[in-house]
């Protein structure tokens, strides 16, 4: 049983929620946005709830994370974030999609 645990707890870890929240942290993503209301940005349920139901939003997402943008959420520009690995993009994107949880 012990050895069940701590295996799944390996797995949580290495791509766990915390592991993305860390990575929102990291590269300063909560100045702007925050889980459950508009900061400069959309809260991320709001944003997992647009692009809820399209089969590609995993990918859209992280590229526009990566590209920036304009006009999806209303005057103010999201910078890119091209410093992001692709890996790091489509893992906060992930993140994102789920609720940020």
């Amino acid at each position: 049983m012990k050895k069940l645990a701590a295996v799944a707890f390996i797995a949580f870890a290495s791509t766990g929620a915390w592991a993305n929240a860390d990575l929102a942290k990291k590269n300063n993503c909560l100045s702007c946005h925050a889980i459950d209301k508009k900061i400069v940005g959309p809260a991320y349920q709001d944003v997992a709830k647009k692009y809820a139901g399209q089969a590609d939003a995993e990918a859209a997402l992280a590229k526009s994370i990566k590209a920036g943008g304009s006009g999806k959420w209303g005057p103010i520009p999201m910078p890119a974030q091209a410093q992001l690995s692709d890996a790091d993009a489509k893992a906060l994107a992930a993140w994102v999609l789920a609720g940020a949880k």
